[in-house]
């Protein structure tokens, strides 16, 4: 069977709507696979990923319009330390106030978080290694918690399904999920959310992080100064809670269609209020100006969506911490 006549069998077999296009294109992409005899190592790790992530989209299609924030930090927290308890609060305040809270599944801060949000409230991306991570017990057996094989398709799952994330104190699996996710974040592949490094009262591992940010990366200009916005150190998880809130108070989410962004929010911005706003943020802007509009037809794929309000704007996609200030502004109005 060729490539034309394969792709007529497949659409043959699938049902006419709009997403079908990209089902057609999967399957093209499998044909190509085996047509062209990829190796073993990579055909089963193609397999493997593909599965994971499928099995994310079910897991967490239940749950898609609920907000999430994810919570990192070390699987070696003693259960004693403060900064242990200090999560487990966070997690509850966080559940108490509307979020549910995806974690690791692992032991120390994650187990933390897990405890603190309840199983009800709680997500768990375990990780499987060669030392076998378990579990913590309150995750453990639960239909929302799913393992991975690979860290690559765990982390997408981690960023892709949040609306949030809070670091506390951890080692390199830690470090390397925050510069992700502001890496992420700085250059756009990544929507708009809340990022916070919490560390315990009086503590100073984050404050040293940040110093070593400003003073290596800022300093030598590796990094713009408004990269700086993209996350916030705090110790106080009531300011943290009251500050993941607050980014939601209006401020809903982004769409890109074609190179216009939509902004949508809870409730319409001032005629007033967007005179401002195109003068303050005119910086960030491609050609035009920021306008108030409906929905594009193409969100109708959204239709829990379309009665937010809308600014679009030609967004240049390069000033994200400037965007982050932008979100800011609305929030006010």
């Amino acid at each position: 069977m060729n490539q034309a006549e394969f792709l007529l069998h497949m659409k043959g077999a699938l049902k006419k709507d709009h997403h079908r296009d990209y089902y057609e294109q999967m399957f093209l992409t499998l044909w190509k696979l085996y047509n062209e005899e990829a190796p073993l190592a990579d055909v089963k790790l193609i397999n493997s990923a593909l599965k994971e992530l499928r099995y994310t989209t079910k897991i967490l299609g239940e749950y898609r319009d609920e907000r999430k924030v994810s919570i990192f930090g070390s699987a070696r927290s003693s259960s004693t330390a403060k900064i242990y308890k200090h999560a487990k609060n966070f997690a509850r305040k966080m559940s108490d106030n509307g979020f549910m809270v995806i974690t690791g599944a692992g032991p120390g801060i994650m187990e933390a978080a897990n405890a603190g949000a309840g199983k009800k409230s709680s997500f768990g991306f375990n990780i499987r290694l060669p030392f076998e991570q378990k579990a913590n017990p309150y995750i453990e057996n639960d239909s929302k918690l799913i393992h991975y094989k690979y860290f690559f398709t765990r982390k997408l799952a981690f960023i892709k399904e949040t609306n949030a994330v809070v670091f506390f104190p951890g080692g390199f699996g830690t470090l390397d999920e925050c510069f992700e996710v502001l890496t992420l974040l700085q250059t756009g592949k990544s929507l708009p959310m809340p990022v916070i490094c919490i560390d315990k009262p009086g503590g100073n591992y984050w404050k040293q992080w940040f110093s070593y940010i400003k003073r290596m990366l800022l300093k030598h200009k590796m990094i713009a100064a408004e990269d700086l916005k993209l996350v916030r150190l705090m110790t106080n998880i009531d300011e943290a809670v009251e500050y993941i809130q607050h980014f939601y108070s209006n401020y809903h989410s982004i769409r890109y269609v074609n190179k216009t962004l939509f902004i949508r929010t809870l409730r319409e911005i001032p005629d007033k209020a967007l005179g401002v706003l195109n003068k303050r943020y005119k910086s960030i802007l491609v050609q035009g100006g920021i306008e108030k509009t409906g929905p594009h037809e193409i969100e109708h794929d959204e239709p829990t969506h379309l009665h937010l309000k809308r600014i679009k704007l030609h967004f240049n996609k390069t000033h994200f911490g400037k965007l982050y200030q932008l979100i800011e502004e609305l929030n006010k109005y």
